[in-house]
This record gives C-alpha cells, sequence and structure tokens, in this order.
C-alpha cells in the first residue's frame, strides 16, 4: 500500500511531546469461538495490553498528557474520574513512573453502590500507587469537578508544588486522543502485515477521545473503515455531538481542515440503559460468553457492553454475516473486582445466551 499516508499521521502528532508508558504494538487477534457462534469474523485489538498498571486504553492517552506535564516541568498530576475510573487508576501508576506525586478526585457518578464497589478494584490499586484521593459527590458535572481540581491545583501551587491537570470536560484541548491517532497507524500496520480484512471497528465510547482518535488516525491515512461507537455513558445524540465536537478540536489542534465528516460518526446505545456503570444482562452475557468462548475478560463498564452493543449489532442485523468485525479492548479489567456482586448473581442467576442472539448461537 502507499505508505505516504500513514507517514503523514506521524507528522501531524510528532510536534507534541511524549513519553513512553506503553507495550506496543498491542497484540491483534482472531476469536474463532466467538466467530463461530456469532456467525461473524471477529478479531480484537487487545489493548488491554497496553502493560501499564494492568493496562487499558488510557495508556496511550496519557502518554501524551505526561509529555505535556513534562514540558511543563510539573512534578504533581491532577485528574477526575468516576469511583472506579480506569484512567484514574492508569494517572497514578504514570505519574510514579515518572517521578510525579498524584492528586485524584473520585466522583460518586454510580450510586447505591456496595462496599466492594467503593472500596476494591481500581479504588485499590489507586491507593497501592500512594495516590492522594479526594471525593466529589455529583458524578453528572464535569464543569464542577474540573472546577474542583483547580482548586485543588491552586492550594498546591502555594505550597511550591508545579501540579498539571488532566481536564474532564470537553471545553479543553483533547490532548488525549492523539495516542489513538497513532494507535490507528499501529492498527493498520498489523492489519496489512497479517492480510486481515476488516469491514468495521467496533469501539467503546465515553470521553470520545479514543473513538474520535481512531476516527481521526484512520481518515487521515485516508482509511474509509467505519468505527461503531457504543455509547457507555450518554445516548446517541449525545454522544454524537460529543464526537463531532471532538474531531473538531483536534483538526484545529493538528491544523487540518475537516477530515472527520458528520457521515463517519456512528455511535449506538441499544445497551446503553439503565446507564453509567450500571450492569444489565446483555453486558454480564456479553462477558461470560467472551470469557467462556475465548477466555477473554471484559469490564462490565466499558469493553463488556461494547461486547454486548457488537452482539446487539449482529442481532438486529446492523453488523452483517458477511462483515469482518475488529474490536477494540479498551480493558479495564480491574473493575471486575468491584462488581464482584453482579458478577456473582450472574453467575448463578443468568441465562447465558441473555441478549445475545439466539439462532446465531446454536
Amino acid at each position: 500500500m502507499n505508505r505516504a499516508p500513514l507517514q503523514r499521521i506521524s507528522e501531524v502528532t510528532q510536534r507534541f511531546p511524549r513519553v513512553s508508558l506503553t507495550h506496543t504494538p498491542t497484540p491483534l487477534e482472531f476469536l474463532p469461538n466467538l466467530s463461530r457462534h456469532l456467525g461473524v469474523n471477529v478479531h480484537v485489538k487487545r489493548d488491554d495490553c497496553t502493560g501499564l498498571a494492568m493496562g487499558g486504553n488510557k495508556a496511550r492517552q496519557l502518554e501524551f498528557h505526561f509529555g505535556e506535564a513534562r514540558r511543563r516541568c510539573a512534578d504533581t498530576i491532577l485528574i477526575t474520574g468516576a469511583v472506579q475510573s480506569n484512567y484514574v487508576r492508569m494517572a497514578a501508576a504514570g505519574a510514579r513512573k515518572c517521578g510525579m506525586d498524584c492528586h485524584v478526585q473520585l466522583e460518586q457518578r454510580v450510586p447505591h453502590m456496595d462496599e466492594c464497589y467503593n472500596r476494591s478494584g481500581n479504588v485499590l490499586l489507586d491507593r497501592l500507587f500512594g495516590a492522594t484521593v479526594y471525593d466529589y459527590p455529583d458524578g453528572e458535572d464535569e464543569h464542577g469537578a474540573d472546577s474542583n481540581l483547580e482548586r485543588i491545583a491552586e492550594s498546591l501551587r502555594a505550597e511550591g508544588r508545579r501540579p498539571y491537570i488532566i481536564y474532564l470536560g470537553p471545553d479543553r484541548p483533547p490532548i488525549g486522543a492523539l495516542g489513538y491517532v497513532l494507535a490507528a497507524r499501529e492498527l493498520i500496520n498489523q492489519r496489512d502485515n497479517l492480510g486481515i480484512r476488516v469491514n468495521r471497528i467496533v469501539v467503546a465510547s465515553g470521553s470520545s477521545h479514543t473513538h474520535t482518535g481512531l476516527l481521526m488516525g484512520l481518515r487521515i491515512a485516508e482509511d474509509l473503515t467505519p468505527v461503531t461507537g457504543i455509547c457507555v455513558r450518554r445516548n446517541a445524540d449525545l454522544q454524537r455531538d460529543r464526537v463531532r465536537n471532538c474531531a473538531s478540536d483536534l483538526e484545529g489542534m493538528l491544523a487540518l481542515a475537516e477530515t472527520v465528516t458528520a457521515g463517519d460518526i456512528d455511535v449506538r446505545d441499544e445497551v446503553l440503559a439503565p446507564g453509567y456503570g450500571r450492569v444489565s444482562e446483555v453486558v454480564m452475557a456479553a462477558m461470560r460468553m467472551a470469557a467462556k468462548l475465548e477466555g477473554l475478560l471484559l469490564d462490565p463498564v466499558y469493553s463488556g457492553k461494547a461486547m454486548a452493543g457488537l452482539f446487539a449489532g449482529v442481532s438486529d442485523g446492523y453488523i452483517q454475516p458477511s462483515e469482518s468485525v475488529l474490536f477494540l479492548h479498551t480493558g479495564g479489567l480491574p473493575a471486575i473486582f468491584a462488581y464482584q456482586s453482579a458478577v456473582e448473581e450472574a453467575l448463578h442467576g443468568q441465562p447465558e445466551n441473555a441478549g445475545i442472539g439466539a439462532s446465531r448461537l446454536t
């Protein structure tokens, strides 16, 4: 293939500082048992294997945030996220790897959760990394959460510290999305070297930085493969706007003309209910099926919901039997332990094929 478009990805991202935090390239694997059951070919891009603190997609994003933090001579990282945030966990680990302190703010996004949720999984790892932990009561106030980070940063500056804030809200430059602009180059190289046909990529879509960065990288490389984002926090209309705005901001950062069009933005919210961080039968069914057929672990909040979205797409015909689908595994595995009660309940009572097209599984 023509390598010039791939080189363009390097050219537009190279002016942004970056540190090495990941084990890349991550594997690209065929899932034969799952493919046979679903009736479509499914490959998985194993970004749960990025290496940093049990892996996950956020490691690629953090390489650019920590690059910018070092450029500013920061000695402390501040970040906000849900109680079981994978981003927070990996930022705390990255801070230690880069010789920095870390202050993390945990937002109460998921109500009525048990003690295991509030103490195990990512929270336990945050504390193991020695992060200073703050609580924030409102999980649906991105601006308020960011503003509170700024107040914490101000108090740290008064102590002579040099903090760098990783913001949550969409009104900040999407620095983390650069990690998946570069990941698109890695993915294209692997696909072509292995001779794999990919008709569609399926990925969890939350902050949208992974979804948008990957989509942007593909289009910069003149690759028109559709990217389907499975909504994990907002409905499809809100998430479509989120991706569109992030793409516009990213184009501005990279000094590009319009690269991602409205027609490129594909989001689906059929498996979003009952909401962010809440477990449903279809998500647990997807987690069980991936584990039992492929020994592949998924988390309840992101990768499990994205796989459930893939299953739903097959069941309703949105994904055709002739397609070859690449599933981007975003990690998040420590959260399995925080959702122990829900997982145990599913193991004891849920029909194995709940929410999956039964006709495909016979």
